[in-house]
């Protein structure tokens, strides 16, 4: 007996992970791929910008046109961070599960969203990186610091990131916050010779930002002891390995209600 395929929307559909989500979405028989936008990228089928051929479904200017008869059962946003938030609420309005893989919500727009997701009965995610590598180093790295609390983390990402640090290494300075009693490390009479070479400080430790050309993304953990240091690293090469957690993902936001933060809270 045939079964009920999640069908799927993107924004963004013409950018970079755009077209990596709707390329996965569109190789997986359990999926339906049902709308797509993109505000410039004119009339154009979603399928060709992904290079799997004509789907049917053609970009829309808006995320509202796009949504609009649609019956998406998710929305899946690898935007901007100053559309992302109207678009989770415009899904939301919809009655479309958003999964959202932008930074740059605050607390009370997190809070505000899930109190209207759990108003619909739907389920959301927002997550900074859906990598399942990314995760577990993340994981790891908050059981570490229970044992070395003495810590710093070097985040490295392309030239033309916009923010600083990384949603992933804030995500990460989160879990390693809630494990660990805020520590303030380093000498006490330190003296910045030149601002910001310390790094930003959070809850007692450093987060360094990197940026180059011909970087894509890493991070660093960074723990000291005596006469030790671990480092936990994670390497990520193209965009096509956030995928698998993102088709996780798109699948468990219909078991739930209410919006979530933080992939890992949906690994099992």
């Amino acid at each position: 007996m045939p079964t009920h395929k999640i069908k799927v929307a993107v924004a963004g559909a013409s950018g970079r992970m755009g077209r990596e989500v709707v390329k996965m979405v569109l190789e997986d028989d359990a999926l339906q791929l049902v709308a797509a936008a993109a505000p410039s990228a004119g009339l154009v089928d979603a399928g060709v910008f992904a290079g799997k051929g004509e789907t049917g479904v053609i970009v829309s200017a808006t995320l509202e046109e796009a949504l609009n008869g649609s019956h998406a059962d998710v929305l899946v946003d690898f935007t901007v961070p100053q559309a992302a938030y109207g678009n989770t609420r415009t899904a939301i309005e919809y009655g479309v599960r958003p999964i959202i893989g932008t930074t740059g919500f605050t607390p009370g727009q997190i809070e505000e969203l899930d109190e209207l997701c759990k108003k619909k009965e739907l389920g959301g995610l927002i997550a900074p990186n859906f990598s399942i590598g990314a995760i577990l180093m993340m994981k790891f790295a908050a059981e570490a610091s229970k044992y070395m609390p003495h810590v710093e983390i070097i985040e490295y990402h392309g030239d033309q990131k916009l923010d600083a640090p990384s949603g992933t290494s804030i995500k990460t300075a989160e879990l390693i916050s809630q494990a660990r009693k805020e520590l303030r490390q380093g000498n006490p009479k330190e003296e910045e010779v030149i601002e910001g070479a310390r790094g930003g400080y959070y809850n007692g430790f450093r987060i360094h930002s990197v940026r180059l050309p011909g970087v894509f993304a890493q991070q660093e953990v960074v723990f000291g002891g005596h006469g030790q240091t671990l480092k936990i690293r994670h390497d990520s090469y193209d965009r096509a390995g956030y995928m698998p957690g993102v088709n996780v993902a798109v699948k468990k936001v219909m078991t739930y209600s209410g919006l979530i933060y933080g992939f890992e809270h949906i690994m099992d």
